[in-house]
């Protein structure tokens, strides 16, 4: 089944309930979605776009972000979202790797990306902004107006009314809907292709595992660009008939003004991090509020308890990747333990792999993790030799390393990327954070390997301070009270602050860059 047939099997029967509830007060229901999307859809075919191809959209986050969405899972193109803020080198890189057939950019950049669509393929181009403005929104308004009355009658608010068939174009659960492009920091990005049985796959298990309800409301402070903020926050909502209340980023004052009226809450830690410092974090404030969701990021220990303390809420912690969404979490009925991903998801398999020798790894060991299941991703993009590397026997090798405990929960120590390994012994990096944010003064830190002639590579620490007081012979003294010396910073660096991409990941590649020249 398509996806979007899917999810509006899914939508409240009274069209008229809130799907988006803007931060001006502005709701705009079901039927708005149904019908925008539509209409959304014409416009394409008016265009001309090619059936089943790539449509990149860079726009600003909106409500017509989310019915354009819709409106490219119905008519049977494949949506490819991208970050506002790449530049035009970086979206010229990835209209060509996908082999796009129409970007949707923002009305200010349809000038700058004129060249770009030319240079990538003679790609369409149509323009989307926040205020209903835009190419896109003028073929969309051309398409409502055919569908007036020759009586001069109003809209008919029946979507199967536009020129689009009411039903969705017919898509097997194993073709394409959405492809999205990993973070790409140890080179190019590659495009994770997700087919429509592997979205529903992953939204069913969200929906069954934090027990969403279509009388819940999410405070939706996360980009829509990026699989947190579109599949297990805005898709999930969808799937569940809910209302978001959509703000355009994240702000912790405007998010504390809304979290009374919110009964779930999803962020990654730099956002909890910043909300368990706010004074008005109350546990009054925070009465309604049914589940906080934390992830695309470890978060610490500290920071866990910080929140806790401050609203009286426990953080559910979850782990997935773009090319597999989620993969475990901590129960919502439950123990969850503060630095554990939890258990794996419905239809989820989770195995450790030694990675020396790709048998199982013992309890309590670190493995690589591996996984299978309906949600894992089909492949990457025209890349054979990183899909044969990726999977092995069906499982797909995530490249994160981790620990299961003898509950059956598991916890993140670091990428296999990330691995350090000095005098030929492994440290995992999560595993010394987690101890220097513990010590007084430490906001956060970072851990990597620089080269190191004797051996091979150093321990270092990238610091952040709360108190320019703590020295580094402080932080290394905490370190060997709780750490085997070849675990122990070697090295520490003191920074304002660790360089992060889109959605809050320590971007660990640029640091090692940064300090190598050092």
């Amino acid at each position: 089944m398509n996806l979007f047939d899917y999810l509006r099997g899914q939508f409240p029967l009274d069209r008229e309930r809130g799907v988006v509830v803007n931060p001006d007060g502005d709701q705009l229901s079901y039927r708005w979605l149904g019908e925008r999307s539509a209409v959304f859809a014409d416009a394409m075919e008016r265009e001309a776009v090619a059936e089943s191809s790539v449509v990149a959209v860079q726009v600003d986050k909106c409500p017509d972000f989310l019915a354009l969405y819709l409106a490219i899972l119905r008519s049977g193109r494949v949506f490819l979202p991208l970050n506002p803020t790449y530049t035009a080198a970086e979206v010229e890189y990835f209209l060509k790797d996908a082999h796009v057939g129409l970007l949707v950019c923002q009305p200010e950049r349809a000038a700058e990306m004129q060249g770009v669509v030319k240079r990538a393929g003679n790609a369409h181009l149509l323009s989307l902004g926040t205020r209903g403005d835009g190419t896109l929104a003028e073929g969309a308004g051309r398409a409502i107006a055919q569908d007036r009355s020759p009586a001069g009658g109003g809209l008919v608010k029946d979507e199967s009314s536009s020129a689009s068939s009411n039903a969705a174009a017919p898509r097997d659960d194993d073709q394409p809907a959405v492809l999205l492009y990993t973070s790409g920091t140890t080179g190019k990005p590659k495009g994770a292709m997700l087919s429509h049985g592997n979205v529903r796959a992953m939204i069913d298990g969200l929906h069954e595992s934090w027990g969403w309800r279509s009388d819940d409301v999410l405070l939706h402070a996360l980009p829509l660009f990026h699989i947190h903020g579109l599949f297990v926050a805005a898709t999930t909502a969808l799937r569940a008939g809910a209302t978001m209340i959509l703000l355009p980023r994240f702000d912790a004052e405007v998010v504390l003004e809304y979290l009374p009226r919110s009964t779930v809450f999803m962020g990654v830690p730099t956002m909890y991090h910043r909300l368990a410092r706010e004074e008005r974090m109350t546990r009054e404030r925070c009465s309604r509020i049914r589940l906080f969701a934390c992830g695309s990021a470890p978060l610490s220990v500290p920071d866990f308890a910080a929140f806790q303390e401050r609203s009286g809420c426990t953080i559910l912690e979850r782990y997935g990747m773009t090319e597999t969404g989620m993969l475990t979490s901590n129960p919502l009925v439950g123990v969850r333990k503060p630095g554990s991903v939890g258990i794996p998801m419905p239809g989820v398999e989770v195995m450790l792999a030694d990675q020396a020798t790709l048998n199982l790894a013992a309890e309590g060991e670190v493995g690589e993790i591996w996984v299978r299941g309906p949600n894992v991703f089909t492949g990457y993009l025209d890349r054979p030799e990183a899909n044969e590397d990726a999977f092995v026997d069906g499982w797909f090798r995530t490249g994160d390393l981790g620990r299961r405990d003898a509950d059956g929960y598991y916890s993140i120590v670091g990428r296999a990327r990330d691995l350090v390994i000095s005098g030929g012994l492994n440290v995992y990096p999560a595993e010394v954070e987690w101890v220097l944010d513990s010590v007084e003064g430490v906001e956060e830190s970072a851990i990597i390997g620089l080269p190191d002639d004797d051996l091979g590579e150093r321990v270092t620490a990238v610091i952040v301070r709360s108190h320019p007081e703590v020295s580094a012979a402080a932080i290394t003294q905490a370190a060997r009270a709780q750490l085997a010396p070849y675990k122990c910073p070697r090295q520490i660096e003191f920074v304002s602050s660790l360089p992060r991409n889109a959605m809050g990941k320590v971007d660990k590649a640029q640091l090692r860059r940064s300090f190598e020249k050092i």
